[in-house]
């Protein structure tokens, strides 16, 4: 097709369908995963377990349970202080992380980015990249959840579509850096079937990622007991565990991170002709 370098390795041209976008997606992992894991350790899965930790701390279902079996037609005592701490705890991380998490999207990003063409990336260059950025996207990036949010308590359904059409708002802001809700939803409805496959794809990985380590954390954590931080022995269990459950989702934050940078790579060459080093240079 004119205007297109059908060798370009972060841009699928229109046409060469799922292989091609695959294709490019398992070449950015080969190219960037040396610092793409690092990016995504620090950034991801560190947080995700502090957080994870940080409610097993005060996580008060312990108290609930054995309340309940005294009478379970009464409150445990203490129940709101406890819910609100929980919930808090639980907000709260999800609101830093998000910060630290946007760091880290951005960096990957331009990992992925200046790669595709050709360019000498680092781990120090990526995280100066990301600190410009994360302030930005982390303000979308709270936006969207929010929306997405208020979508789950009508019925789900509208939180999963809205999920959906923002998947690529996070690549229009930091290639963009304007109206990334108002583009992410124009491209997703423009080529429906096209984005919606390639998010869906990308969200199977993540359910079944998530699947598998929620699974795998219930049965390691369930010799320790309903109450595990009460002892030291069980407490440093619940370090292990935290820290292996965060680990485990790692595939799935590296699918997310090159998924929707390629897919939205794509999308912006069914827009008009573009390659690798012009988005690579957008990111400024």
């Amino acid at each position: 097709m004119p205007g297109f370098d059908p060798a370009d390795p972060l841009v699928t041209p229109p046409g060469a369908g799922l292989e091609g976008w695959f294709n490019r997606c398992l070449g950015a992992v080969r190219r960037g995963w040396r610092l793409l894991l690092p990016i995504l350790l620090l950034t991801q899965v560190l947080p995700g377990a502090l957080v994870a930790i940080l409610t097993y701390a005060v996580d008060p279902s312990a108290e609930w349970e054995a309340a309940a079996a005294d009478d379970p037609a009464a409150l445990p005592d203490g129940f709101a202080a406890d819910l609100g701490t929980l919930l808090a705890v639980t907000i709260g991380g999800a609101v830093v992380f998000g910060l630290v998490q946007s760091l880290g999207w951005a960096a990957g990003t331009w990992v992925i980015a200046r790669q595709a063409a050709g360019e000498t990336v680092s781990l120090g260059g990526a995280f100066r990249y990301g600190l410009r950025r994360a302030l930005g996207l982390w303000g979308w990036t709270l936006l969207m959840g929010l929306l997405i949010g208020v979508g789950v308590c009508f019925c789900v359904l509208p939180g999963i579509y809205l999920a959906f059409a923002l998947s690529l708002a996070g690549p229009v802001y930091l290639f963009e850096r304007q109206a990334p809700i108002g583009r992410s939803f124009r491209m997703f409805h423009e080529r429906l079937g096209l984005v919606l496959g390639r998010v869906a794809l990308i969200a199977a990985v993540a359910v079944v990622v998530t699947v598998v380590a929620g699974v795998i954390e219930g049965l390691a954590a369930a010799p320790l007991g309903a109450a595990p931080l009460e002892s030291p022995g069980t407490a440093a269990g619940i370090l292990v565990v935290a820290a292996l459950t965060a680990l485990l989702s790692l595939p799935a934050h590296l699918a997310q991170q090159v998924g929707l940078v390629v897919t939205y790579a794509e999308q912006r060459a069914h827009e008009g002709p573009v390659n690798a080093a012009r988005l690579a240079a957008e990111l400024g």
